[in-house]
């Protein structure tokens, strides 16, 4: 009996090198199970030797009635077919897709009467984050959602400054949201996802990583946006306002800009200044500002001014003009002067300036320090609100 089993075990798995390294391309994962009993059957009475080779032989028959998939002539499921990149970008666009909005915008007559754009919706009652360049200005907004319904929608507030704005969808009911990520926490080759509506092609995907953080990008109000995220998911026009949303279908930037000529070259809003100022947008529909009222530009100043000085930058903001009866006026700035510091900070740059002119500056009593006639002078001035 142990010939018999011993036999018929070797006819269907040979115990030679070559189909032993090649048993699973052949379906029959199983020839070294012998070996694996070789071991101890030197050693074993010949009555338990029977019951291994039965147990052997079992093996091996219930390997060639169930063959790997790679030895099998049947389709695998798609699933096994899908990698982990495929996975995650297909689960992430499910979970955020019905919270995108496709908008139409129809502005005051003129050529261009007509624009389209992107939105995410982020509560369940309709507000919608967008672009300020998407829907400022415009006499009507209509949104549209994946499932094809089409609602009135109405300005909330927008911030030029930072290209944001946010808009509600009127009598919508219960809607699908996407929240925000924290753009501090993201890596440089990190997965992005853009999801919006190109050219008019609605509800489109495109994935990439993060370039690169921390870039500054200029709006159309001269203002400079700081923390911009860079990345290589296809942006295209009608992508504006969409989100950008990582691994785990966070939106981690507000789509903004792409350079044209080049390739690859995204610009998206970070989500934590989106964050902050979408949340002002919606309690006060706007983000206030303090204002001089100056035409200025950036100057560079003369190394051995900067060293008898002791400015505290080698360059400043060259006043060019002044508004009548604004702050600036009122303080004594003059056509000529260069303002190099104010409210303690140095001033080196227009950009400075911006970021130095917040909310807390409105109404206070500012002191400026400038360069007036080669010698330095200090000014009091009381920023107002930008209009």
């Amino acid at each position: 009996m142990y010939a018999r089993i011993r036999k018929r075990l070797f006819a269907r798995a040979p115990l030679n090198k070559a189909n032993t390294l090649n048993n699973r391309q052949n379906g029959r994962p199983f020839t070294l199970a012998y070996f694996s009993c070789q071991v101890v059957f030197r050693r074993t009475h010949p009555r338990r030797r029977a019951r291994m080779m039965y147990s052997a032989y079992d093996l091996a028959e219930n390997a060639s009635a169930s063959p790997l998939p790679s030895g099998s002539g049947t389709a695998p499921q798609d699933d096994t077919l899908l990698d982990a990149y495929s996975r995650t970008v297909v689960a992430v666009v499910e979970r955020v897709s019905p919270a995108v909005v496709h908008l139409k915008t129809r502005k005051k007559s003129g050529r261009n009467s007509l624009g389209s754009g992107s939105g995410f919706i982020i509560s369940t009652d309709g507000l919608v984050v967008t672009n300020s360049h998407v829907v400022s200005g415009a006499e009507g907004i209509e949104g549209t959602l994946p499932n094809g319904r089409t609602f009135e929608a109405r300005l909330v507030g927008d911030d030029p400054a930072t290209d944001l704005a946010v808009v509600r969808l009127e009598n919508t009911g219960w809607l699908s949201t996407v929240v925000f990520g924290e753009s501090r926490r993201l890596r440089v080759g990190q997965i992005a996802i853009a999801v919006g509506n190109p050219f008019g092609f609605q509800h489109s995907v495109t994935a990439g990583v993060v370039s690169a953080l921390g870039r500054t990008l200029r709006t159309q109000t001269g203002r400079l946006i700081d923390d911009v995220i860079q990345t290589d998911a296809a942006l295209n026009p009608g992508n504006s306002g969409g989100p950008l949303v990582n691994s785990q279908g966070q939106v981690i930037g507000v789509n903004t800009a792409v350079i044209l000529p080049a390739q690859g070259l995204c610009f998206a809003v970070a989500s934590d200044l989106a964050q902050y100022i979408v949340g002002k947008l919606v309690l006060e529909g706007r983000i206030r500002r303090g204002y001089l009222g100056i035409g200025a530009q950036n100057v560079p100043l003369p190394h051995h001014l900067v060293a008898q000085l002791h400015l505290p930058a080698a360059s400043g903001v060259l006043v060019q003009s002044t508004e009548p009866n604004s702050p600036a006026a009122r303080a004594g700035l003059k056509p000529g002067d260069v303002l190099v510091r104010a409210h303690e900070q140095p001033i080196d740059s227009i950009d400075a300036l911006h970021k130095m002119l917040t909310a807390d500056t409105i109404g206070q009593r500012l002191r400026l320090e400038v360069l007036r006639n080669g010698s330095r002078a200090e000014l009091m001035a009381v920023p107002e609100e930008l209009p």
